[in-house]
Protein backbone atom coordinates (compact mmCIF):
# COMPACT_ATOMS: atom_id res chain seq x y z
CA UNK A 1 0.00 0.00 0.00
CA UNK A 2 0.93 3.60 -0.66
CA UNK A 3 0.45 6.10 1.72
CA UNK A 4 0.08 10.20 0.69
CA UNK A 5 1.16 11.75 4.58
CA UNK A 6 0.04 15.14 4.77
CA UNK A 7 0.64 17.62 7.99
CA UNK A 8 -0.23 21.41 8.26
CA UNK A 9 -1.75 24.11 10.80
CA UNK A 10 -4.84 25.61 10.02
CA UNK A 11 -6.70 28.44 10.26
CA UNK A 12 -10.21 26.77 11.94
CA UNK A 13 -9.98 22.77 11.71
CA UNK A 14 -14.04 23.43 10.86
CA UNK A 15 -13.49 25.52 8.37
CA UNK A 16 -10.43 23.37 7.12
CA UNK A 17 -12.83 19.76 7.88
CA UNK A 18 -15.91 21.47 5.56
CA UNK A 19 -13.21 22.21 2.44
CA UNK A 20 -12.15 18.84 3.19
CA UNK A 21 -15.22 17.34 2.97
CA UNK A 22 -16.43 18.93 -0.23
CA UNK A 23 -13.84 16.88 -2.25
CA UNK A 24 -12.93 18.80 -4.43
CA UNK A 25 -10.17 16.59 -6.08
CA UNK A 26 -12.79 13.69 -5.85
CA UNK A 27 -10.60 11.21 -3.84
CA UNK A 28 -12.59 7.94 -4.93
CA UNK A 29 -11.95 8.71 -8.77
CA UNK A 30 -8.30 9.44 -8.64
CA UNK A 31 -7.46 6.34 -6.42
CA UNK A 32 -7.72 6.99 -3.16
CA UNK A 33 -9.06 4.16 -0.96
CA UNK A 34 -9.06 5.40 2.65
CA UNK A 35 -8.19 8.03 4.24
CA UNK A 36 -7.00 8.72 8.32
CA UNK A 37 -7.54 12.44 9.92
CA UNK A 38 -5.63 13.10 12.48
CA UNK A 39 -4.06 15.74 15.26
CA UNK A 40 -2.07 16.50 18.36
CA UNK A 41 -4.66 16.25 21.60
CA UNK A 42 -2.92 19.56 22.38
CA UNK A 43 -2.78 21.04 19.26
CA UNK A 44 -6.34 22.11 17.59
CA UNK A 45 -4.74 23.79 14.94
CA UNK A 46 -2.44 21.15 13.51
CA UNK A 47 -4.19 18.47 11.17
CA UNK A 48 -2.00 15.08 9.68
CA UNK A 49 -3.85 13.65 6.80
CA UNK A 50 -2.72 9.99 5.50
CA UNK A 51 -4.38 8.51 2.35
CA UNK A 52 -4.13 5.31 0.70
CA UNK A 53 -3.50 4.36 -2.91
CA UNK A 54 -2.87 0.75 -4.69
CA UNK A 55 0.06 3.13 -6.99
CA UNK A 56 3.02 5.03 -6.61
CA UNK A 57 1.66 6.48 -9.63
CA UNK A 58 -1.74 7.25 -8.37
CA UNK A 59 -0.26 9.01 -5.27
CA UNK A 60 1.92 11.38 -7.02
CA UNK A 61 -0.63 12.11 -9.02
CA UNK A 62 -3.04 13.13 -6.29
CA UNK A 63 -0.22 15.51 -4.79
CA UNK A 64 0.41 17.07 -7.60
CA UNK A 65 -3.00 18.42 -8.57
CA UNK A 66 -3.03 19.21 -4.52
CA UNK A 67 -0.09 21.79 -4.82
CA UNK A 68 -1.25 22.96 -8.38
CA UNK A 69 -5.07 22.93 -8.16
CA UNK A 70 -5.87 23.26 -4.25
CA UNK A 71 -2.89 24.65 -2.19
CA UNK A 72 -1.71 27.43 -4.79
CA UNK A 73 -3.29 29.91 -3.34
CA UNK A 74 -5.17 31.21 -0.39
CA UNK A 75 -8.85 31.47 -1.82
CA UNK A 76 -8.68 27.72 -2.65
CA UNK A 77 -7.20 26.52 0.12
CA UNK A 78 -8.21 29.08 3.12
CA UNK A 79 -8.49 27.15 6.32
CA UNK A 80 -4.11 26.05 5.74
CA UNK A 81 -1.50 28.29 7.03
CA UNK A 82 1.88 28.01 5.45
CA UNK A 83 3.24 25.33 3.04
CA UNK A 84 2.05 21.96 4.17
CA UNK A 85 4.41 19.05 4.63
CA UNK A 86 3.86 15.99 2.26
CA UNK A 87 5.84 12.56 1.77
CA UNK A 88 4.56 9.67 -0.16
CA UNK A 89 5.60 6.40 1.95
CA UNK A 90 5.24 2.76 1.22
CA UNK A 91 3.81 0.34 3.74
CA UNK A 92 6.15 -2.67 4.24
CA UNK A 93 4.58 -4.65 6.90
CA UNK A 94 0.86 -4.58 9.08
CA UNK A 95 0.84 -6.98 12.05
CA UNK A 96 -0.90 -7.62 14.82
CA UNK A 97 -0.52 -7.14 18.46
CA UNK A 98 -2.11 -10.43 20.64
CA UNK A 99 -2.31 -8.34 23.83
CA UNK A 100 -3.20 -11.32 25.92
Amino acid sequence: MITLQIEHRVRDFGMWRKAFDSDPLDRAASGVRSYRISRPIDQEDYVMLEMDFDTQEAAVDFLGRLQNDTWKTGVTAPAIVGEPSTRIIETVSIEMVDAR
